[in-house]
């Protein structure tokens, strides 16, 4: 494609070359979906990897299984702060230069991953991957929401998210089973022959869409964000050592509280903001924002605590623990065929809220298993978790872009993807911090000093924090997202 294709900038614009490309108007272009759904699973399979690998990981650098946090914090809150930079890259030099030179940065950073000779090295190679990241899937999903038609919504996200159910699945068991029969190092290489793969079909499939003339880039909010959100991280992993310093730590949250506050009033001053904030007037975008952003945070938390819970509270393997996760995912990829018709039967709302109070249920459970406890009980447990798991996602997911306007998709796609990110890797972040909290909350309670009782406590804490987003769907509209999952409700006579 050439300069000339800026107008293809929606769904409303059928007549332009990008949309040729693509096939009929409205219609899910299967091939460029299920490219971006492959990038998405080389993002979750590295993202999840690590999990069962920390203790091997964490031995080798000399440093607390629970300290690998960071490496997978790191990672995704690259991804939030750099994903407001995608939409208008993507708009200014071409969709296709950008999702291929993503690629290219993901799959160099993998190698830099499995070459890493501390924590710290990993942590930066972790925050390269990021940056390639924050360009890769965000661009690839933009392109496509914006060549979909409302009524196609619902089919292009399952195009984009089954392929990527499939990294949850074998991440695990391949993290565990590398790390205790061969070397931890092997699981970022895993990516390295499927980023290549992934140029090679992106010159093919990818269209060189552009947005409408671009301004110049809100480097005010950017700034603003990145310091807060940074700080916030800086804060967190303070609070939770062992020996935090009370200066960084206040120091920390004072400047990330400051910076993120004048970042709101900020970009929703601005005319043309770097993150368009006014979206989030849309009520069924809105949800998905705040109540969706806590669950997935909680939801992303969840493997990780459960991999080093097993370790070092239950003391299995790597490998068992890998192993028996495939469970949590099983469940996830399981149920998927069900959850269109479900919200189409009963509705996203209550879909949604059956989903939070189900999550919230099962991380109770989950703080409630022991060495003795059946292995089916276990693997029972994981996998009803990852029902409600993939349950909540679709309908957060779906209802999303529902009262969108095709004119305000790259904002809303924009902030979207930051805040899921943010949410992902704020909810491994806090995850971490509750365990550490955990120990001493235990000792005080007098529920006993092994180091099981810290997860416990952990656990529990994460179901309390899905109070707020049940909340909030308890309060959404019973006709929200009727336009793409075909419900109607049932009227009194």
């Amino acid at each position: 494609m050439s300069a000339d294709d800026r107008g293809a900038n929606g769904p409303t614009d059928p007549g332009s070359p990008a949309r040729e490309a693509l096939g009929p108007p409205g219609q899910v272009s299967r091939g460029l979906a299920l490219l971006v759904a492959g990038t998405l699973f080389m993002e979750i399979l590295d993202a999840t990897v690590i999990a069962p690998a920390a203790p091997h990981i964490g031995d080798d650098f000399g440093v607390p299984a629970v300290s690998l946090n960071i490496a997978i914090s790191a990672y995704v809150l690259t991804l939030a702060v750099m994903i407001p930079l995608s939409g208008w890259l993507a708009d200014r030099v071409g969709a296709r230069r950008v999702f291929v030179l993503a690629v290219w940065i993901f799959t160099l950073a993998s190698i830099g991953c499995a070459f890493a000779t501390d924590l710290r090295m990993l942590t930066a190679m972790r925050v390269l991957q990021g940056l390639g990241g924050a360009m890769m899937v965000p661009v690839g999903r933009l392109v496509v929401l914006r060549t979909t038609a409302k009524t196609e919504l619902v089919r292009a996200i399952a195009y984009l998210t089954w392929p990527a159910l499939l990294a949850p699945v074998i991440a695990p068991a391949v993290g565990g089973l590398l790390s205790t029969y061969a070397s931890w190092r092997l699981i970022f290489l895993v990516n390295v022959p499927l980023g290549i793969v992934g140029v090679v079909l992106a010159r093919r499939l990818m269209p060189d869409v552009r947005g409408p003339a671009t301004t110049a880039l809100d480097w005010r909010g950017f700034t603003l964000t990145a310091v807060g959100v940074a700080a916030l991280v800086v804060g967190l992993e303070g609070i939770g050592t062992g020996h935090a310093d009370p200066v960084l730590v206040v120091g920390s949250l004072s400047v990330s509280l400051l910076a993120l506050v004048a970042a709101v009033r900020y970009l929703l001053r601005t005319a043309t903001p770097l993150l368009d904030l006014r979206v989030l007037l849309i009520p069924t975008y809105r949800v998905t924002a705040g109540g969706g952003s806590v669950f997935r945070a909680v939801i992303t938390a969840t493997p990780f605590l459960m991999a080093l819970f097993l370790q070092v509270g239950l003391g299995w393997s790597a490998a068992q623990a890998g192993t028996i996760l495939i469970a949590l995912f099983v469940g996830n990829v399981a149920v998927k065929p069900a959850t269109t018709p479900l919200m189409r039967r009963c509705g996203i709302r209550t879909v949604m809220l059956t989903a939070v109070v189900a999550s919230a249920v099962c991380l109770l459970a989950m703080a409630t298993l022991r060495g003795s406890t059946p292995v089916p009980v276990v693997i029972g447990v994981l996998f009803l978790s990852g029902i409600f798991r993939s349950i909540g996602f679709t309908a957060y997911n779906s209802v999303a872009f529902a009262d969108v306007p095709p004119s305000n998709m790259t904002h809303a796609n924009t902030l979207m993807s930051t805040l899921q990110e943010l949410g992902a890797g704020l909810g491994v972040a806090v995850g971490a911090l509750l365990v550490r909290l955990g120990g001493p909350l235990a000792d005080d309670l007098g529920l006993g000093s092994g180091p099981d009782q810290a997860f416990r406590l952990a656990f529990a804490m994460l179901a309390v924090l899905l109070v707020g987003p049940a909340l909030e769907a308890l309060r959404l509209d019973p006709a929200a997202g009727t336009t793409v999952t075909g419900h109607r409700l049932r009227r009194r006579a």
